[in-house]
């Protein structure tokens, strides 16, 4: 009876144990790509799309801004934002820089912190550096911020881009207090470039017990390169070789691993052709072109793409995304065209295409759901097709026309 008892009490006490423990985190089930997506003041804004796998995006949102930047900026203009997952896997943080790039590209001093914890509803407070740290007149810009955790510190480590006097652009870091509102202490030179040369757009991954920071080299060459430490604070070794697989100009490097996968996506912008290079790697060193396998119905500028679980991408989707919205990101569609009012869309298609049996490819979001599926018969007009998304159902006549598309309406 003592020894029933005795295994009772064991049982009892490890099953305490157990649920004392945090939940374990869901497993990524898709990703969120925020991007900002031009030079004109109503495009340096936050955006979100969503993918199912790393390589198909949808923009939310119908490609609007997500929050605006009037409300956590002080320019009224936000660039390059980055996001992160917290430690805690539950806490979101994004920075960006606070800029409309109207008034010059040496007009900008500060950056902005946002926070939330479900993704819709931010939290934010701008850093304007004249103000948080005076006394440096010949400071003249503070470029695309990023965050990393910092495991030994504790604490989140921001990094970002200053530009003084004639001195070139330099990558420095400050950690941020515990409320993600404010930096702490004066910020400190991240990398040094063994040239002298200018270095932008930091981009840190940590793997294998090393941290790889990509960077944007001006100056001395232009493109994208990486140097390895083991130490998120400092000692970065130049690897001197160019990463990007085009000779393009490029910026905005941003990596992100697949979900059940040991690979990574190298992205970057090229800024002047208005579109972005996906490249995939197994050891961030050599990269292969996966452009091919990538669609997007937007063309972003400088963000970053974070793994998210199924339930995160659903919620996303019921507050953002429209019905229509899914089936202007057909995967196997040159283009497309929407008339809401009318509830119809225009695929326009490849002149070889069987219409007979045509698969337009309408994504397979989280919460999405699309009728019917498969191939369909377009050779004799328009196919019509139901959307569910969240509380949200509609019926599109949907036509595919191989060649140019109609204008949009």
């Amino acid at each position: 009876m003592k020894h029933s008892v005795f295994l009772l009490l064991l049982s009892v006490a490890a099953y305490l144990k157990l649920g004392a423990q945090p939940p374990a985190p869901a497993a990524p089930g898709a990703y969120l790509f925020a991007y900002f997506t031009g030079n004109e003041r109503a495009e340096e804004a936050i955006r979100f799309a969503l993918s199912p796998d790393g390589y198909h995006y949808t923009a939310l949102n119908g490609n609007r801004p997500i929050v605006g930047s009037a409300a956590i900026s002080r320019s009224g203009g936000v660039r390059d934002p980055h996001i992160l997952r917290g430690a805690d896997g539950r806490t979101f943080y994004m920075v960006a820089t606070d800029m409309v790039s109207a008034q010059g590209w040496n007009s900008n001093r500060g950056l902005v912190l946002l926070k939330s914890t479900d993704l819709l509803h931010w939290s934010s407070k701008a850093i304007h550096f004249p103000d948080r740290y005076p006394g440096q007149p010949d400071l003249h810009r503070v470029w695309a911020p990023q965050t990393i955790y910092d495991p030994q510190a504790k604490k989140y480590l921001v990094y970002f881009s200053l530009q003084y006097g004639s001195e070139p652009d330099k990558i420095y870091c400050a950690y941020a207090n515990p409320d993600f509102t404010d930096l702490e202490g004066e910020p400190k030179q991240l990398y040094v470039s063994p040239t002298n040369g200018a270095a932008i757009d930091g981009d840190i991954v940590a793997k294998d017990g090393q941290y790889y920071l990509f960077f944007k080299t001006e100056g001395q060459g232009n493109g994208i390169k990486v140097a390895v430490s083991d130490r998120l604070t400092g000692g970065y070794v130049l690897r001197d070789t160019y990463v990007q697989q085009t000779t393009d100009p490029v910026e905005g490097a941003g990596t992100f691993k697949l979900n059940n996968s040991a690979d990574y996506i190298l992205m970057y912008d090229v800024y002047t052709k208005g579109r972005y290079q996906f490249t995939r790697t197994t050891d961030l060193e050599h990269f292969a072109v996966v452009d091919q396998e990538v669609t997007m119905n937007f063309h972003p500028r400088h963000g970053t793409v974070l793994p998210i679980t199924a339930q995160e991408a659903q919620r996303l989707a019921a507050r953002w995304l429209r019905p229509a919205d899914v089936l202007l990101a057909a995967r196997h569609a040159l283009g497309a065209v929407a008339d809401s009012a009318a509830g119809t869309v225009t695929l326009a298609v490849a002149p070889a295409t069987r219409l007979r049996a045509f698969d337009p490819g309408f994504g397979q979001l989280a919460g999405v759901r699309v009728a019917p599926a498969g191939p369909q018969d377009f050779s004799r007009g328009p196919v019509r097709y139901t959307v569910a998304v969240g509380n949200q159902r509609r019926t599109f006549a949907v036509r595919a026309t191989p060649g140019p598309l109609p204008a949009s309406r």
